[in-house]
């Protein structure tokens, strides 16, 4: 089994990703593999409405960027992370492209992520964290994927790069997500088909 998280931030190495850092730490401590793609210094484009995708029916959208790798990471994945910071009580505009074409070109093919495993993380300064967690979360909703739960909102709050760390309960929130999510996938991988 495999989780394939997405670090929507322009910071490789700021609080988003101490916050996927901690989910992945209980994924593999549960025996999932990872693996975190960056969307940092890639011009990745949103969605031009093209339709395109219905077109071809190909699992790919025919704007050539890095989304078509993502999107193949999705693919070869039980789990998805989606994790962003919040930019104006939203998710960051690469982190939307991904969410947008990634959706549409699912939707295009059978709905090709249905039955995988999403959840969100959302690293925030002050507030407007949640409007990102919905969005990331509508995503994996309407895309027919299963969303574990956590202690609390999938929500760590910091300012600074590694002031998350000092969010005792964010932290945590982020490791029971973590155990969550290796339960569920588990769970889905022994069922049977």
């Amino acid at each position: 089994m495999k989780a394939v998280a997405f670090n929507g931030s322009a910071r490789r190495e700021g609080n988003t990703a101490l916050l996927l850092d901690a989910v992945l730490e209980e994924l593999e401590a549960e025996g999932i593999a990872t693996e975190t793609v960056s969307l940092a210094g890639h011009d990745v484009r949103g969605c031009t409405a093209c339709y395109r995708c219905y077109e071809n029916a190909d699992g790919r959208c025919v704007i050539d960027d890095a989304v078509n790798d993502c999107i193949e990471h999705m693919l070869q994945a039980d789990g998805v992370i989606l994790a962003s910071p919040t930019y104006f009580a939203n998710v960051s505009p690469e982190l939307k492209a991904l969410i947008d074409r990634a959706g549409l070109v699912a939707r295009a093919n059978d709905d090709m992520l249905q039955g995988k495993v999403g959840a969100a993380v959302v690293a925030v300064r002050r507030a407007g964290a949640l409007p990102v967690f919905d969005a990331i979360t509508h995503f994996f909703l309407i895309s027919q994927m299963i969303v574990p739960g956590s202690s609390y909102w999938n929500l760590g709050v910091g300012r600074d790069p590694g002031d998350v760390t000092g969010d005792t309960e964010g932290m945590e929130t982020m490791r029971t997500l973590g155990a969550n999510m290796a339960w569920l996938l588990r769970r889905l991988h022994d069922r049977p088909r």
